[in-house]
């Protein structure tokens, strides 16, 4: 197996992550239960050399929800029928996944809202006002 290309300052060296292949799951006829066509891919973030700290400690905080006890990743591949399409899936989910979380977001700038759209809502809230009164009974 090939190095993983995670972005431009990071690849994953290919001892890092580990592959096991099983039986895919639903229809399929008898094929379905001869091929075990189904990707498994663990990287184990804890243990990788590959990520430093920095990295590691982000990484472990934004996928905190899909990391197993013992800090892996796991991602599971059945959509093809090909082992070799499903761990190219696997591949490519897992850097996507990585590259996501790894991706700073800008913080928000807080604005204010102007003058004439203030205008706007106050005078839409005085139109539902009068609409309102309008329905009553005056009696």
């Amino acid at each position: 197996m090939e190095p993983l290309q995670v972005n431009a300052r990071w690849t994953i060296p290919a001892v890092e992550l580990s592959v096991t292949f099983a039986r895919s799951g639903g229809p399929g006829g008898q094929n379905v239960n001869k091929v075990a066509s189904k990707a498994v891919l663990r990287f184990d973030l804890e243990r990788s050399q590959s990520a430093g700290d920095a990295r590691r400690a982000r990484l472990r905080s934004r996928l905190a929800s899909k990391l197993t006890q013992a800090g892996e990743l796991v991602l599971h591949a059945s959509s093809h029928r090909e082992q070799e399409r499903n761990l190219q899936d696997a591949r490519e989910r897992l850097a996507g996944l990585l590259r996501e979380a790894l991706r700073v977001e800008r913080p928000r700038k807080a604005t204010k809202p102007t003058r004439a759209s203030q205008r706007r809502r106050v005078d839409a809230k005085k139109r539902r006002g009068e609409r309102k009164r309008d329905r009553r009974n005056l009696d």
